[in-house]
């Protein structure tokens, strides 16, 4: 069937599959993900401009996150991307409350990730070299709960109607991107506040440096962000994957193609490419079959942006069969030491709504899998590190070292297909 418009307020949200329990000794290897319920999650431009408050507990893409603990907001390194250092880009965020345990009456998963292609080839790099809780990483996702009664919400449920109000104030947020928490205050006009040296420089050279004086003694002490350092702002509308037939189409509602296909011709203008690739022929054909498998699945709804399952039987729905990661290789919560398990995934169709342009250093990814720990635990931070899993396309791999491939055994034509990311290229080996 066809997906409806959105409905109004946050009625849609993942909620539905966050009560499913994990089952410890799963895993991503034998259980078809057909025998497991998904909630497939699509963006959406907000009905209102409230919709997406914090106090509506929403899911939503792009923008700034509606923090759910406004105040306790991650510190530290912990929002920088550890390569460049830089602050991280707000990705998404899901609602996802689990009913079991009255710490995660509320509870909220929030992505972020560098803007840097380089930083997410050697994210990935790390996750193959080192163990991956040691690797230095460019994509975090934090998980923040609180009970029913807490300082922050009222315990009844919001009326969606524009007159719900949070309760108390929440921390000052950086003037420059709007995201992290603005604990450096402009030593002239004591109003503006950042989040880091590098966002306090460039606002002062484009905007702040004119704006200072005017804004001294003023008691707006959580200016909105002015930067351009945010995507577009789309609210998360949850459906039953069930409720889609399995007629594919590989476009969105506009007509736009949204799913690549695998193109044979592929290998036979670059046969060193897939040589470097893929070692033996049985990854070879275990790979286009997951390939196209994937694509089969995705194709159902092929603007998903967002696969939910928090369910005993639930794993990803990878696109090769290779560069998964084994049991051992996800690392154990750090607050409790339980072991987390699959929660969700996201699609790369989400970098088509965000505008991401088609350059040498634009984000491209497979799928990026979120592991969450399964007890949910409380922990001492408000906002919880949890573990992401960055897959590739395969045409991006050969820019992974873990795959023992060299510049050398590439053509200088094939490197510069790739790195221009052509899927067909003619080419002569």
């Amino acid at each position: 069937m066809s997906r409806e418009s959105s409905n109004n307020g946050n009625s849609d949200s993942l909620v539905q599959f966050t009560s499913m329990r994990i089952d410890e000794d799963g895993g991503d290897g034998d259980v078809d993900e057909e025998e497991a319920p998904v909630g497939l999650g699509f963006v959406e431009k907000p009905e209102h401009e409230w919709s997406l408050l914090r106090h509506l507990f929403p899911s939503k893409a792009g923008g700034t996150p509606a923090w759910l603990d406004p105040i306790n907001l991650p510190s530290g390194k912990s929002y920088l991307c550890d390569i460049c250092g830089e602050p991280l880009r707000f990705l998404l965020q899901a609602y996802a409350p689990l009913t079991d345990k009255e710490s995660t009456f509320h509870r909220t998963l929030f992505v972020f990730i560098c803007p840097s292609m380089s930083c997410l080839l050697q994210d990935q790099h790390e996750q193959w070299k080192h163990h991956p809780d040691k690797g230095s990483r460019s994509i975090k996702v934090f998980r923040c709960q609180l009970p029913r009664n807490n300082q922050f919400y009222s315990s009844e449920a919001p009326k969606n109607n524009g007159s719900d109000k949070p309760l108390g104030t929440s921390a000052p947020l950086c003037s420059w991107c709007g995201i992290w928490k603005g604990d450096k205050i402009c030593s002239n006009c004591k109003t503006a506040r950042y989040c880091s040296k590098i966002h306090q420089t460039i606002h002062w050279s484009s905007a702040h440096k004119g704006q200072c004086r005017s804004l001294e003694g003023s008691k707006d002490t959580t200016p909105k962000g002015d930067s351009n350092v945010t995507w577009p702002e789309y609210e998360i509308i949850n459906e039953d994957e069930s409720e889609f037939n399995t007629e594919e189409s590989t476009t969105n509602e506009d007509g736009n193609p949204l799913i690549t296909e695998y193109d044979p011709e592929f290998d036979v203008k670059m046969p060193e490419l897939r040589k470097a690739l893929l070692t033996t022929d049985n990854e070879d054909e275990g790979d286009t079959k997951t390939w196209e498998s994937f694509r089969k699945r995705i194709a159902r709804a092929p603007d998903q942006v967002l696969r939910y399952s928090r369910h005993v039987d639930s794993k990803p729905l990878w696109p090769m069969l290779s560069g998964q990661p084994s049991r051992h290789e996800i690392p154990k919560c750090t607050s409790c030491g339980s072991d987390r398990s699959f929660e969700f995934q996201i699609l790369p169709q989400l970098l088509y709504y965000m505008d991401v342009k088609n350059d040498t250093n634009s984000l491209d990814w497979a799928t990026i899998v979120v592991y969450t720990c399964e007890a949910s635990c409380d922990g001492s931070l408000a906002y919880q590190e949890e573990f992401a899993w960055v897959r590739f396309s395969w045409l991006f791999l050969v820019m992974n070292k873990e795959y023992q491939l060299k510049a050398s055994q590439l053509s200088f034509e094939a490197l510069q297909c790739i790195s221009h990311k052509k899927q067909v290229c003619d080419i002569k080996s």
